[in-house]
């Protein structure tokens, strides 16, 4: 079971998700959600393992009361001082997406902290010029017509044909997870997307055990992108079958498996 805390990270409130006891895994949520996201995971932690799943500051349950404009590396730096607050020293770090970005800027800022990754529908690269054009879309959107209609904009490009056309709970949930979050912290989560750097050549510098997970039907950093992710790290691959871009909720089972799997040879 998910328990629920708040620590005190550089003078603000940061709501979190633990479970179990053992080795720490950091999870990372993605844009545009919070860590109840991870609640699956964090229904099946594997033995020996202990969840850690914290609100990205501005996201859930973590206030971000008139700070500037966020980028990648400030939220990098909150996760830091988050890691510090709990007294967890190396971490593996598992993130979604924008939680993947976050991860390859927690590697930039402090490798040693890093013992090893999880990148779920994910990617190094930056945006084409299309997906910029589509994040400023999304922008425009906010601005016109509130979040609502960010949630009816993203379903149909986040989640899977499956889970579109078999699985109206997922969706159901998917949508009360976007809408529950604020356009402030949606604006400033989609600048600091578009602000980021390309983490590329960051690739041959990991050498901690790695796996990367994604979703058969994910369009947005579609399997090819994780298959050349795959080789220029040596990792560990799995696509999950029915899933789009949010494989951990649109296939939870075959996620968790795919994790404990890892957990277990990561442990040994």
């Amino acid at each position: 079971m998910a328990h629920v805390h708040r620590a005190t990270v550089n003078g603000r409130v940061v709501r979190y998700f633990e479970a179990g006891s053992g080795r720490p895994l950091l999870l990372i949520h993605a844009f545009p959600y919070n860590a109840e996201m991870w609640r699956p995971q964090l229904a099946q932690v594997p033995d020996g393992w202990r969840f850690v799943a914290p609100d990205l500051r501005g996201f859930g349950g973590t206030l971000d009361e008139g700070t500037p404009a966020l980028t990648l590396d400030d939220h990098a730096d909150d996760l830091l001082g988050f890691l510090d607050a709990l007294e967890i020293d190396s971490p593996v770090v598992g993130g979604l997406s924008m939680g993947g970005y976050i991860t390859f800027a927690l590697f930039r800022r402090a490798p040693e902290r890093i013992a090893g990754m999880v990148l779920a529908d994910t990617r190094p690269q930056v945006d084409s010029p299309d997906g910029r054009r589509g994040r400023q879309a999304l922008l425009d959107l906010l601005h016109s017509r509130g979040v609502g209609a960010v949630a009816d904009d993203l379903l149909g490009k986040q989640l899977g044909q499956t889970t579109l056309r078999e699985r109206p709970e997922v969706a159901a949930e998917v949508r009360r997870l976007i809408e529950s979050s604020s356009p402030r912290a949606i604006e400033a989560a989609v600048t600091a997307l578009l602000s980021r750097p390309d983490s590329t050549p960051d690739l041959a510098r990991i050498r901690c055990p790695t796996l990367v997970i994604v979703g058969a039907e994910d369009t947005i950093t579609p399997p090819a992108d994780a298959e050349a992710m795959y080789l220029a790290l040596g990792s560990v691959l799995v696509v999950i079958p029915g899933a789009g871009h949010v494989s951990n909720l649109e296939a939870p089972g075959a996620f968790n498996a795919a994790l404990a799997a890892w957990c277990g040879r990561a442990a040994s």
